[in-house]
């Protein structure tokens, strides 16, 4: 089935400032979830409540990824404009409520409702672009989301640390008013869905949101905390591995037996939906595991700057966005399987190149094999977004694209996680093997806190030695991180090979 070209009444300049404004809103979401940390040292010296320091960035991913499905399943019965105009406003109401905390507790609850409305924006921005994208345009206009997140991913950090260096960390929070008015008045004045009123009438599924949230929190936090704040082994990690086992059956049977369910399980039986949201999930495990760890390589293996980190790290958010944009200009109705095959097979090469990285590997050979997996990732995540929505018929226009955000969200979420526990056991078994050239100040100041090899000049100020050994034991880390990667990337890459053909659409009046 394919979703219907939907002409609307917008004319150009309103349709060019819905856009706009639909992508300041998505700005608005990606752009917080990257200041963060730079303003939390200085917020917890103002707050404290060190305990909740991980749950401040937590609560909002696990917010934002449980509310992504249930805001798209939303969208498809009731007026979108309205639900994402609630989107933005339960955000910008919550960045207030966070900028004048008075306590960390406060900060994260603050933060839970924060990643419900970025949850209904993510949902929203891609539903609104493909409702009003013009006929066979739909491609382009899409592209332009996801280059936000490039150049959110570049301006993010720089902004973070401006703010808290020249103003107070509650502007981190409070900057969102300003931005979030102007996405909330654009959407008010200037989008038109005037297909609103054909919104069929069901009931909410409650019973299957429930059911639905507690299983995706219970896997998320099997995979964040486990080995961390709770012991793989342990009654609590078996009470949690249990109860999220129960509620995900318990789901599947309720959603088997519901009258209209949150998800239809009958999509899986669709190639391209179930291989288009393994590949968005298996690219984003690629790539969110490469922005989280490659800094540890380059700045603790290759002993260079914060600011070269910077750099290499942007070169990943330009290859997304240049993919997204490439794609969007270039491609061709009917071609989005042949350009996935292409984003897979840059996203694999990329990272088996990751795995030649060494202790003298140079920055121009980073940038350029960080360059090829954003291309990669690019290409990969907004052609499957397409195929995934051609899936599918216009009436669950909303579903369909909500679970392909999802599966990108808890790809990273994943792959991150895992990835992390690949690094530490590695890093930690390399120290314990060269142990015996490393003295005890070094070993205790390691044991106390593992990024003490990141403070500049800690390797410089050891014997030339010692500081080799311990870049061979971060690179050791980071190589499980570079296999992982690969693995996944391969994965990937075979889901777009069997993604199904699809013709282009035969010419037809609307």
């Amino acid at each position: 089935m394919r979703i219907e070209k939907e002409r609307t009444a917008l004319s150009s300049r309103e349709r060019s400032l819905a856009i706009s404004a639909a992508l300041i809103a998505l700005f608005l979401g990606a752009l917080d979830s990257l200041v963060m940390s730079a303003a939390m040292p200085s917020i917890v010296a103002e707050l404290g409540g060190l305990a909740l320091y991980a749950w401040v960035y937590s609560a909002y991913f696990l917010a934002r990824a449980v509310s992504l499905p249930f805001f798209g399943k939303l969208t498809d019965l009731y007026n979108n404009k309205s639900i994402f105009l609630f989107s933005i406003s339960l955000f910008i109401l919550a960045s207030i409520a966070a900028g004048l905390a008075k306590s960390m507790t406060f900060l994260v609850i603050c933060r839970v409702f924060q990643g419900i409305g970025a949850g209904g924006i993510f949902a929203l921005v891609y539903i609104v672009l493909s409702k009003i994208a013009l006929p066979g345009e739909r491609a382009r206009t899409l592209s332009l989301g996801s280059s936000i997140w490039g150049i959110s991913s570049v301006i993010g950090p720089t902004l973070g640390g401006f703010i808290v260096s020249y103003f107070s960390w509650r502007w981190i929070f409070l900057i969102n008013i300003p931005i979030g008015m102007v996405s909330l008045i654009g959407i008010a004045f200037f989008l038109q869905l005037p297909h609103e009123e054909s919104k069929r009438t069901a009931a909410i599924d409650f019973v299957g949101l429930f059911l639905f949230s507690i299983s995706i929190l219970g896997i998320l936090m099997i995979f964040t905390a486990g080995g961390r704040e709770i012991a793989w082994i342990s009654p609590a990690m078996l009470s949690l591995v249990g109860i999220t086992c129960v509620c995900s059956i318990l789901f599947y049977c309720t959603e088997r037996k519901a009258i209209d369910p949150m998800i239809d399980f009958r999509f899986f039986s669709e190639r391209n939906f179930t291989l288009g949201n393994g590949a968005t999930f298996l690219a984003s495990f690629s790539i969110f595991s490469l922005f989280a760890y490659a800094p540890l390589y380059i700045q603790g293996s290759l002993v260079l700057s914060p600011m070269q980190v910077g750099l290499a790290m942007v070169s990943l958010s330009l290859g997304w966005s240049f993919g997204s944009l490439y794609f969007g200009r270039v491609s061709k109705q009917g071609s989005e399987r042949s350009w996935a095959i292409a984003g897979g097979g840059f996203l694999l090469t990329g990272s088996l190149l990751t795995i030649r990285f060494g202790l003298y590997t140079t920055m121009p050979e980073c940038f350029t094999i960080f360059f090829i997996v954003g291309t990669g990732m690019g290409l990969v995540s907004l052609a499957t977004l397409i195929l995934v929505q051609n899936s599918a018929n216009t009436a669950h226009l909303g579903v369909v694209t909500s679970f392909h955000q999802f599966g990108r969200s808890l790809g990273g979420t994943i792959g991150v996680a895992i990835c992390g526990g690949f690094l530490t056991t590695g890093l930690f078994r390399s120290l314990d093997q060269a142990s015996a050239l490393l003295s005890n100040k070094i070993l205790l100041s390691l044991q106390q806190s593992v990024e003490n090899l990141l403070l500049p000049g800690f390797q410089q100020s050891i014997p030339l030695a010692a500081a080799k050994t311990l870049r061979a034991a971060v690179l050791s880390g980071v190589f499980s991180v570079f296999i992982a990667i690969s693995i996944s990337s391969l994965l990937c890459l075979l889901c777009c090979i069997f993604l199904k053909k699809t013709d282009p659409p035969e010419n037809s009046s609307p």
